[in-house]
This record gives structure tokens, C-alpha cells and sequence, in this order.
């Protein structure tokens, strides 16, 4: 059975972005065919709470092969965009410090239904738990039209350069 909305997607207004790609990259570290998210919409820092999206076009890097002739966003790709929807926030808001915002691990992921080129990925992420200049926790989940497609918990941990 589906979990509830961490958010309700219908109250917010995807038309007006807070920070949009040029303001991720000032954050995020992911480039070029890595980067998973086109504009952050939402930020509720009393409930440590952040939405944005992704807009998948039919130029993504997974689309020639997977699947030929019916493209489906792979799940490693799915949990990327969410796990940057999450590094957004831990670094914009220095959570937890480091470097980088790393993978620490993911739990109860599941994958409900397809995602396609042309759809617009709704993704959402709350955090749970934070061990101070180690780890943050969050609940993530993803949207397309109001359908849940996949939901998890991931763990990201600090990474330093040196």
C-alpha cells in the first residue's frame, strides 16, 4: 500500500520556482547528464520539508536504451533525483556540513509505476533524523500527475575532498 503524501503537491504553485537550474548549480555539484533536478518550488525549513521537479525530456541519457522503442526512467535514476532533491537541502541549509553530501544508504524503496520522457517527476523529501556533521535522514517520494511512483528512505552522509 502506497504511503500519503509527504506534501500536498496541489497547494503549491509549480509555475513560480524558488531556485531554478543556475541556482541548483550553485549548490549541487552534479553536471551535464547527471544533473536529476530543474527547479527546486518549495522549502519549509520548520519542517524541514522541500519539493521540486524534474523535467524529462526524450534527449535524457537513459532514453536510447532503456528500453528501446519504450524509455522508462531507470530506478537508480529515480532515487538520484531524489537523493539530490535532499543534498539540495542539506547543503543549502549546512545540515550537516562536509564537502559533498554522499549515499549513505537507501531502505523501504519501492517503485509503483513507470516514469516516461515527457512527464514531469514531482519529487518531495523530508528530513527524519540528524546526527550533527554526520548524517541526515529523509523520506523522499515521487510524483507524475498526482500518482506516486516510487517512495524510500536514504541516508546521506558528509563526504570531504581531502
Amino acid at each position: 500500500m502506497a504511503s500519503e503524501p509527504i506534501c500536498d503537491l496541489k497547494s503549491l504553485d509549480f509555475s513560480k520556482p524558488l531556485y531554478g537550474l543556475e541556482q541548483i548549480r550553485e549548490v549541487n555539484p552534479q553536471r551535464f547528464e547527471m544533473e536529476q533536478l530543474s527547479a527546486i518550488i518549495h522549502v519549509d525549513q520548520s519542517q524541514n520539508l522541500i519539493v521540486g521537479y524534474k523535467q524529462l525530456t526524450d534527449d535524457e541519457f537513459w532514453v536510447r536504451g532503456h528500453m528501446p522503442g519504450f524509455p522508462l526512467m531507470p530506478g537508480v535514476v529515480q532515487c538520484e533525483a531524489a537523493a539530490q532533491l535532499g543534498g539540495f537541502y542539506a547543503r543549502k541549509y549546512d545540515l550537516i556540513g562536509g564537502d559533498y553530501l554522499g549515499f549513505g544508504g537507501m531502505d523501504a524503496v519501492r517503485f509503483r509505476k513507470p516514469i516516461h520522457p515527457g512527464s514531469r517527476l514531482d519529487l518531495m523529501a523530508k528530513v527524519t533524523r540528524i546526527m550533527a556533521r554526520r548524517l541526515a535522514q529523509f523520506n523522499f517520494q515521487g510524483w507524475v500527475n498526482g500518482e506516486l511512483m516510487f517512495e524510500g528512505q536514504m541516508l546521506g552522509v558528509t563526504v570531504n575532498k581531502g
